[in-house]
């Protein structure tokens, strides 16, 4: 997903969500559920009962913005309810989810990082 400006975060919704819902009723559950200010610099992403669809809001400084994807003959691989109704994703979870994979299951290599190249 190519978006129009840089997000520091991208926050799932667990449970599903009523796909009737736009930009306000959205926001609302981002402010009453997720407890987290729609307008950080963050994607709040939304699948709704048969996993079939996605939307995602963000808000770019101007306005709120509302991306939306259907599948035509497949599911998201959605992260059950579990303890938390919210999670983080880092921006290549994300991409690994758009693109069918298991984010709890599917994992990058962790980062390395040294202080020097001598020990």
């Amino acid at each position: 997903m190519k978006m129009f400006v840089d997000l520091n975060a991208v926050y799932l919704h667990r449970d599903p969500v009523d796909f009737r819902k736009a930009i306000n009723g959205l926001s609302i559950i981002v402010e009453q559920q997720m407890m987290l200010s729609p307008f950080d610099d963050a994607l709040f992403v939304f699948c709704n009962r048969q996993r079939d669809k996605v939307k995602a809001l963000y808000w770019d400084k101007t306005g709120f913005c509302l991306w939306y994807k259907r599948l035509e003959k497949d599911k998201f691989k959605w992260p059950r309810k579990g303890e938390d109704a919210i999670m983080s994703l880092t921006p290549d979870q994300w991409q690994w989810l758009l693109s069918g994979f298991d984010v709890l299951k599917f994992e990058g290599h962790l980062p390395v990082e040294y202080l020097s190249c001598v020990d």
